[in-house]
């Protein structure tokens, strides 16, 4: 019997659906931080969270699945979890995060000295801010992130081959 034809690369239900917005729950959070209360902002850091584990286990699974040498199967299975949870965790998690949480902060800081508006005014447009940045701040962080790993911890794995995190 002859195999069906290819269909091309396969999907990846974390990076190449609407599932990959879960990964930015907290940088919305954040965005919000200033309007509502400190649990649902905690709660979006769940989700963000969540979507990393999930991303780097779909990785593990996938590596586990490519045919190869029995071998070293662990290894790159290893290597996929690690590369990819480590890579999601600062580029999804924490320096977005980060990054949203200053600027907002920032923001609220400059708009309370600077201007007489309304508390709410002010608050409304910190959020506004907080969330028109995070398309801006999204591939820089990518790109920094990927240095930072091709610089440092990739250059620990046993092959020359790095896994697919962005």
């Amino acid at each position: 019997m002859a195999e069906p034809p290819s269909r091309g690369p396969e999907r990846d239900l974390f990076r190449d659906t609407w599932v990959r917005y879960l990964g930015y729950a907290n940088e919305v959070g954040e965005a919000f931080r200033s309007l509502v209360p400190a649990a649902v902002v905690w709660l979006s850091y769940g989700v963000s969270s969540s979507y990393v584990l999930a991303d780097a286990i779909d990785k593990g699974k996938k590596a586990r699945d490519v045919p190869g040498p029995e071998a070293g199967r662990s290894s790159r299975v290893t290597v996929a979890v690690m590369d990819t949870f480590v890579w999601q965790a600062l580029a999804s998690v924490a320096i977005p995060g980060f990054t949203i949480n200053r600027l907002c902060a920032a923001s609220l800081y400059i708009l309370s000295t600077a201007t007489r508006w309304p508390l709410a005014v002010r608050k409304w447009t910190t959020t506004a801010l907080g969330l028109l940045a995070i398309p801006v701040i999204i591939h820089p962080i990518d790109r920094s992130v990927d240095f930072l790993l091709d610089s440092s911890l990739r250059k620990l794995y046993p092959s020359v081959e790095k896994p697919s995190s962005s």
